[in-house]
């Protein structure tokens, strides 16, 4: 073979390989999965859980999210410039049950599947809502309390922030369950955190002030439960307010350990992040995933700790 011709057969079949890479770079799908934040160990989890599943099923994950939850309008735009990429799913956290709804529809719109993780929307475009009971979370948490009580007490709630659909639903579940089923505890204080520790730490101090005499606090997520669990503690009050706390972390687990908190309800941030990317995989392949995927809610106390089953909960944290 002539040298001219033996180059022009090596550029072909380099130009080849090149083109054939490119289709396999391209079959590749792409989700991208954005949380309410990065702050909380939470997230990371459900970042680990997402990993996991995307490794399974053999597509790439593209990951971001606002630093707070509080930063409502920056979720929006980091899922619209997904959008705008023309991602293959969308795994998202709603920060507000309200203002998401336009980026979730959206997305449908443009054929891109949503899957909705951890906290609800309103509205029914997508595919599968993978979350707690967060109702129920709410519910274990009011028999807690009012179990540690013997039925009566003065108990705050140190809330996260409005329009958080899932942590709204914890809160309206344990104020229900005090009221119907525990006359003798009465609810004498309610404040946000506004999903911040240091916002959670000064809120639960103004209510002790307020209130010398309160027997317990209810803390609906970790960054309240840490908030609460702190101020507990400057004050030398450890184990005579009772937390009934939310969410699992290493210092939420030592202060239960320490007696500080009481008992935690413990979500399955792991398994968001899992079923939320599986069940977009199941869709981009023409199946037909579950609409309505429950995690599961434990609770979690000193007693109970050492079991193997919460042991190996807590461990996917």
């Amino acid at each position: 073979m002539e040298p001219f011709a033996e180059r022009v057969l090596l550029q072909m079949s380099l130009l080849a390989m090149l083109f054939a890479g490119g289709c396999n770079r391209s079959q590749q799908k792409t989700i991208a999965v954005v949380p309410k934040g990065q702050a909380h160990i939470f997230w990371q989890t459900v970042k680990a859980g997402a990993e996991a599943a995307a490794a399974k099923c053999g597509v790439r994950i593209l990951w971001n999210g606002p630093a707070s939850e509080i930063e409502i309008s920056r979720q929006i735009n980091i899922a619209e410039d997904f959008i705008n990429r023309r991602v293959d799913g969308l795994v998202l956290a709603p920060s507000d049950e309200r203002a998401l709804v336009p980026v979730i529809e959206s997305a449908t719109k443009h054929g891109i599947p949503v899957a909705i993780i951890d906290s609800g929307a309103q509205t029914e475009s997508y595919v599968s809502f993978v979350s707690t009971d967060n109702y129920l979370g709410g519910v274990t948490a009011a028999r807690r309390m009012a179990e540690i009580l013997n039925k009566a007490g003065k108990v705050a709630i140190v809330g996260v922030m409005p329009g958080g659909a899932s942590t709204s639903r914890r809160e309206e579940g344990f104020k229900d369950t005090v009221a119907k089923e525990f006359p003798g505890v009465k609810i004498v204080a309610f404040q946000y955190g506004m999903s911040d520790r240091a916002k959670s730490l000064a809120v639960t101090e103004d209510i002790l002030t307020a209130n010398p005499n309160l027997n317990g606090i209810f803390a609906p997520n970790e960054s309240s439960s840490i908030g609460a669990s702190q101020a507990v503690k400057m004050r030398g009050l450890g184990g005579k307010v009772k937390i009934v706390a939310f969410d699992a972390s290493s210092s939420l687990i030592a202060d239960l350990q320490e007696g500080v908190i009481d008992s935690l309800v413990v979500q399955n941030p792991y398994a968001m992040g899992y079923e939320g990317v599986r069940t977009l995989c199941e869709k981009l392949e023409g199946k037909t995933p579950e609409r309505r995927i429950d995690t599961g809610v434990t609770l979690v106390t000193k007693d109970n700790l050492a079991d193997p089953k919460i042991q190996e909960l807590l461990r996917t944290k």
